[in-house]
């Protein structure tokens, strides 16, 4: 295949080029490095330092076959988002749609689109794909918007997979997260730990097991395999498909702290915040729909443990 990855210097945009690559497939990266790290890149890909809107710089890369495009690109703070609501819809909205657009003009019929869980806004039990969408943030709406662009369109082919909460670093470390805006459980309990500091965990008294949000961590290489299965699919089947992609269990925030703390001899201390604006009190797939296609193995405690061991491996190594 010859695959054609935006975003493809971020977290997730990365793992999966390196998935591609080992498998001996030919990958072109667009980032514009704002928020992406030129390390993550592998050194086989054709890299092009560009934003997605820069149509004059990218219509001669497009007149090249591409068998399909992965969508990475866009802003991924659900906090900041509040802040920087129009950002957020023109970055991961206007700007996706007028890329898009340029692709299917020159002739590109196949699409895997980064969504999030984010659309479905706060449920108190397992999400189905076509339950009722209610995002909250702009982060989420600008998400939800594209979604909808997808959709209307006729002649093309689409997997949208919605992730759950993305953890860990590929094992090899030669990508992962960066430092750069970076919000998430993982990130911020490994700096924590490495640096002493206490470790806030936002809400106590939700209406959750142990009273902290519960969510379904998915580990970002199980998530490279499932962009490339539905790569290799998406042609011969016609796929027009939405996908939930999680474990389809949930891990409260609190019993990942104490998942670490059992790991490791040096201790994260920690203290209760109040919940955030636009924090999910409870985020689990039902992911029957994905298993149908694509039936991945998984054990929740050894799950959870790589994604920790990874994360602090890959901080560890960009502090090196």
């Amino acid at each position: 295949m010859n695959v054609l990855i935006t975003g493809g210097a971020g977290y997730i945009g990365s793992t999966v080029a390196w998935y591609f690559i080992d498998k001996g497939h030919k990958v072109t990266i667009i980032d514009n490095l704002k928020n992406g790290n030129l390390l993550n890149i592998p050194r086989k890909a054709n890299f092009i330092k560009s934003d997605i809107n820069n149509i004059n710089k990218l219509k001669k890369l497009l007149n090249v076959h591409y068998d399909v495009v992965l969508h990475f690109a866009g802003l991924k703070n659900n906090i900041e988002s509040f802040k920087k609501k129009k950002k957020y819809i023109y970055n991961n909205f206007n700007k996706s749609k007028k890329f898009i657009e340029l692709c299917i003009s020159k002739g590109i019929n196949n699409f895997i689109f980064s969504s999030t869980a984010a659309v479905y806004g706060s449920k108190q039990k397992k999400i189905k794909e076509d339950m009722k969408l209610k995002p909250i943030s702009p982060y989420a709406i600008s998400k939800f918007k594209l979604e909808n662009f997808f959709l209307e369109k006729k002649k093309i082919n689409y997997v949208i997979l919605r992730y759950f909460n993305v953890a860990g670093v590929e094992k090899k470390l030669r990508c992962g997260f960066s430092n750069k805006n970076d919000n998430s459980l993982f990130y911020n309990l490994c700096i924590s730990y490495l640096n002493d500091k206490i470790f806030n965990i936002f809400g106590n008294n939700l209406k959750t097991v142990d009273g902290t949000p519960i969510r379904d961590f998915i580990y970002v290489s199980d998530l490279a395999k499932i962009h490339y299965f539905f790569s290799k699919q998406i042609d011969k089947n016609n796929y027009r498909l939405i996908l939930n992609c999680g474990y389809g269990w949930g891990t409260s925030v609190l019993e990942v702290v104490n998942t670490f703390n059992k790991i490791f001899i040096k201790k994260v201390n920690y203290k209760f915040l109040k919940k955030r604006d636009g924090d999910i009190n409870y985020s689990v797939a039902d992911n029957s729909k994905l298993l149908k296609l694509f039936n991945f193995k998984y054990n929740k405690i050894t799950k959870i443990k790589i994604m920790i061991k990874t994360s602090v491996n890959w901080i560890k190594k960009l502090n090196r």
